[in-house]
Order: C-alpha cells, then structure tokens, then sequence
C-alpha cells in the first residue's frame, strides 16, 4: 500500500534503507516493493543488498539499462519535475556494497555465472537477469555477425556506381557509409538532421541493385509509424527513377517481427525474417529489448543498416542502444580496410579505420547558419558558445530571457505572433478545403516543451495557444471538431494506416468535415468519426517531435532545477527547426542543460570493445 505526502508517494510498510530513499524521492514505492518481495523470495534481509535491488528496478524505469553502485550515490537522481538532493542520504561504502551484492544469494556474480537469479553483477555493474540477458544477446549477436565471412561483392561494380552516385563534394563520408553497408553485415550510419541519411541509404540501396544476383529482399522499419511512413517517402524521393517502383512499404518494427498479443512476435531465433536488407531509422529510439528482439530476427547472413542520431534523446524505455553502438570501441578490420581501398574509398577516410561498422556523417546539407553552430555547441557541451550564439541577435536563432519574470509572459519574443501567423494560415486553407496547403501551414510552426504539465509544459502552452487563436481568429471554433484543428493521433490504427504520432488537420469539404494526413505527398482524408484516438496538437513534447521537422520551432525550456533538462533534449529541441529556433528560458537554463548530458548506465559500450 501507498500514501501520498505532498509530492512524494510513500510505501506504508517501506523502513530503514529502503524507507530513507523512498522519503526522500530517489525511489518509488513500485521500487520498494519489488525490491521487497524479491528479498522475501530469496531469503534477504541485507538492507544495502535490498537497497541496491530497489536501485536496478528503478534504473530500469528511468531508462538505464542497470545501476553503477559505485556512482550512483553522485550521478543526477531525480525524475518528475524535480531534482532530489541524495547528499544527505545514508549510502553505503560502495566496496563494502559491491561484496554484499556478490555474496547474495539473489545475484548471479560475473559473467558467465549460471541464470536463475533474479539479480546479475557484472564489473560494478548491478541488472536485473532479464536486462543483462538482452544486453548479452545484444553483444553476442553483433559479435558473431561481424565475425561472418563478408558479402560477396563485386568491387569494380561498387567502385563505378560508388562514383556516379557520391561525386559532389562534401559526399565523402557518405559514400564510404555507403561503401561499408555493402561490404559489411552490420552499419551503424549515424549522423545530425540535414547530413544525409536517408540519400545515403537510397542510393545504397541502389548499389545493392547493382551487384550481380537477385534484386535483394529489403525491409524498410523505425520505431514509430509516423517515422516509418517518412522514411518509405524520404527513400522513394532519392532513389534512382527506375527504382522507385520498387521501393518496399516501411512498417514499425513491432509489425516487421510480427506483433502478437501477449508481447510475442512471430519472427525471432526460430523464424527468421525472409529479408536480405534491414533499414532501421530513428535507431536512437530502439529500446535495448526492441533491438534485441530484432537482432534475433534478422539473419545473420542478412546486411543490416541501423541509421539514426546518437546525440538524441534515447529511447523512453531502458536502453540507449545507438548511443552505445556510436561510441563503442573495437579493434580495427584489415579486411574491411582493403575492400574499401579496392572500392575506390579510403577507409575511414581521415579517423583511420572504421571501427564496429560506424561511419558518421557530419556535412550538413539542409540547413546551416546560427541553427548548425548553435546545435554544434549543445553537442559539444560548450555552454559559453550557445549563450553567445543565442545573444547574438542572428536571424535564425532567437532568444527569449525569462529570468526574472517566472515565465509569466509566454507570448513575448515574437512567440504569440508566430503562433497567431501560423494559426490563420492554418484555418484559412482549411476553410477553402484546401489539404495540401493545411498540411503545409501544421509544419510552418510548432511550441516544442520538456514537460506535460506545469508552467513550462504542454498542457499549459496548449491552453495560451488556444486562448490567442481565439482571440486573433475571425470565427471561433465551436465543437469538438472544427476546420483548423491540428490532430495527433495517439495510438496506431492499422486498418487506416494511421501510427502513433503522425499529426493531421481538419479540413472543410463539400461533403462535410474531413482530417488530412500527408501520405507519399497526397493528403489522405478521414472523416473524423473514423478516428478515435487522437488529441489537439498546438504545443508538444521534444520527444513527440522527435524525428520531425518544422519551418520554426519555439523551444520552452524548463527551470534548471528540472532532471528534464539535458543535452540531448535541448539538441533535440533546436534541430526540429529548417529556418527558425527560439529558446523560450533562462541563460542558467540553457547553460545547465548544455553541461548536463544523460547518464544512461549500461555495460553494451564497454563489452563491445573487449
């Protein structure tokens, strides 16, 4: 049982150590009682062993993959709205921690000890088993993929369709990404909005055609259907025009292995996947237990191309896979060195060689200016940069200073004008029924915060936003549905092919009130009947907008004091934007978030390089 006390929700029967962390608001009462009943199970009664079990669940629920009991006691603790200051609390002496963990009869110690315990040290590393044996799977499959004889390629052919599709300059990198995925299982092709990803990955595709044999089988896959749905458009755009009849239908990766109920799939280590080629974009959404779902699935003699953005938020579930992938370190592939070099591409080009297959790509094609510099110093952790940058009054990129005010005007800063100009051109086209123009109008601004609720979050922006176009708009809307109204679809619906995430806008028709989605450039329309699970969309959360973008973007920053607020959501935040940032928040704000990068616990990135 559970009692509220202000803002900390308390377990009745929770004591000692166990109590201590959850009065304090590191642990949850979910945490104190798994961390019980797994000791009452097990026949443990060490406080600090209960302890660091409640540690290991709570990691999970936060998105690490395990805790480092040597330091956790001095990494950012705090979850909600709020930090939690842990320097009062009684931690134990992580030496003394670490061998009451080993000699637990909860934990299976090392490696290579036997399962069958709910509880796995590994290092000074603490899992729950079933997160270790993801991680491990994970590993291993990798592991044993690059120790798979290469494809067989013909390299004079590479080399010549290597030359006509990556001759401009400043394409270097993505045709050695390129290059890699041919000659290589597995390719982590990484890179910032705007460097070419997805071109890379069409014109890939297009060597693959090339190579002598069968048109390979490819699947096209990403964490979301809305990113799916982009990702199918984005590859049909760039491919050669005698392939794009070819292009494969992209699906979410929990439709690619088969979703049943009960969390089953019916692809996996008995079933493989018939596919030749795996594309899976927005890999820094891919939980570790998607990936290693994945992983089981796809055939080790298959290529499989994970693309997407390390530097962004990770998944909402435990993990950060990409992240661990992009960063890890390896030991170099003679053999690998010596196709490229064959292939017309010298390997590595300026790092040396290509390490687990990662190749990052790092010309910017689709924007630059103050947005490019600004995300460059994010990135870097150099919060001096990104303050000038945002003082500097550049056309691009917009500050707006809260301090001092509480946040209390929100439409200072052009913000309300912004909202207003997009609004009506927004309704406008929707009145005249004009889908494509609305469609264009949803994507001309959005207000991007870290939180749902309280003075800086969508709940509140949403509300402000409905007050001004009320206010600025000739015609109120009345009704639940009204031409204007921007949707976003919470759930997915596969009979329509509408997923989780895509956003719509109502339209005016002859035949009466219709909801536009942008599908392969046509609107597709639905009567509003048709959709159920959908919600107004005039300000949204940094990871909803995750993997989309907009001509302007308004970033709402939270107070400092918020564990929200990292690098990797600010980063997020301001690369959504084509033409337009603004930081909506306080320099103290920005400079927090800048240094404060999210420390996601995981062995993957150290055990891929042993």
């Amino acid at each position: 049982m559970t009692v509220d006390l202000g803002d900390v929700r308390l377990a009745r029967s929770a004591g000692g150590l166990l109590g201590a962390f959850n009065a304090a608001g590191v642990l949850e009462p979910a945490d104190v009682h798994v961390a019980t009943r797994v000791g009452r199970l097990g026949g443990e009664t060490d406080e600090e062993v209960l302890l660091a079990a409640a540690l290991a669940v709570r990691a999970v629920r936060l998105g690490s993959v395990c805790v480092d009991l040597t330091a956790v006691s001095h990494t950012v603790l705090g979850e909600g709205d709020e930090l939690v200051d842990v320097s009062a609390l009684p931690w134990p002496d992580p030496p003394r921690w670490l061998a009451a963990c080993a000699a637990s009869g909860l934990v299976a110690r090392g490696p290579d000890a036997a399962g069958g315990r709910p509880l796995r040290l590994v290092d000074e590393l603490l899992y729950l088993e079933r997160y270790w044996g993801e991680e491990e799977l994970v590993r291993r499959s990798l592991t044993e993929r690059a120790a798979v004889a290469p494809p067989q390629v013909d390299l004079p052919r590479l080399r010549d369709g290597l030359q006509r599709y990556f001759s401009a300059p400043g394409s270097e990198r993505q045709r050695l990404a390129a290059a890699v995925s041919v000659l290589r299982r597995v390719t982590v092709l990484a890179g910032g909005p705007g460097t070419g990803k997805t071109t890379t990955v069409a014109r890939l595709l297009a060597l693959l055609h090339e190579q002598p044999g069968p048109p390979p089988r490819v699947a096209l896959a990403a964490p979301t259907g809305k990113a799916a749905a982009r990702l199918q458009e984005a590859v049909a755009a760039e491919l050669p025009a005698e392939l794009r009849s070819r292009t494969p239908d992209a699906a979410t990766l929990h439709r690619l292995l088969g979703w049943r109920p009960g969390g089953r799939f019916r692809y996996g280590r008995a079933q493989r996947l018939p596919f030749d080629v795996v594309v899976v974009d927005e890999t820094s959404m891919v939980s570790l237990t998607m990936m290693a779902r994945l992983l089981d699935a796809v055939r080790p003699q298959a290529r499989l191309v994970l693309v997407g953005d390390p530097d962004q938020l990770a998944s909402v579930e435990a993990g950060a896979v990409l992240g661990d992938l992009a960063r890890a370190s390896g030991r170099p592939e003679p053999e690998l060195d010596t196709a490229l070099s064959a292939a017309g591409v010298v390997g590595g080009l300026v790092g040396g060689s290509v390490i687990n297959g990662v190749v990052t790509l790092q010309h910017v094609w689709r924007f630059g200016g103050a947005i490019a510099e600004f995300a460059r110093a994010v990135q870097a952790g150099d919060a001096d940069a990104a303050v000038a940058l945002l003082r500097a009054g550049h056309d691009d990129l917009g500050f707006v200073d809260t301090a001092g005010t509480g946040g209390a005007d929100p439409g200072a800063g052009g913000v309300r004008a912004d909202v207003v100009a997009a609004g009506r051109e927004l309704t406008g086209a929707a009145m005249r029924g004009d889908a494509p123009a609305a469609l264009a109008a949803l994507e001309r601004h959005r207000v991007l915060c870290a939180h749902r609720r309280g003075p800086f979050g969508v709940t509140r922006w949403s509300a402000e936003i409905e007050r001004w176009l009320r206010a600025a708009l000739p015609e109120a809307p009345s009704g639940p549905w009204y031409p204007g109204r921007p949707v976003l679809v919470t759930a997915n619906d596969y009979d329509i092919g509408l997923f989780n995430g895509d956003t719509g806008v109502v339209v005016a028709l002859p035949e009466g009130l219709r909801v536009a989605f942008a599908r392969d450039g046509v609107p597709t329309l639905h009567p509003p009947a048709r959709l159920s699970e959908v919600a107004t969309v005039h300000a949204m959360t940094v990871h909803r907008g995750q993997g989309s973008q907009f001509r302007r973007v308004t970033v709402v920053l939270p107070p400092a004091e918020s564990p929200l607020l990292t690098r990797e959501l600010l980063y997020t935040a301001v690369t959504r934007a084509a033409e337009f940032v603004r930081v909506v928040g306080t320099e103290e704000a920005v400079r927090t978030a800048v240094q404060r990068p999210i420390s996601r616990a995981s062995g993957l990135r150290h055990r891929l390089g042993r």
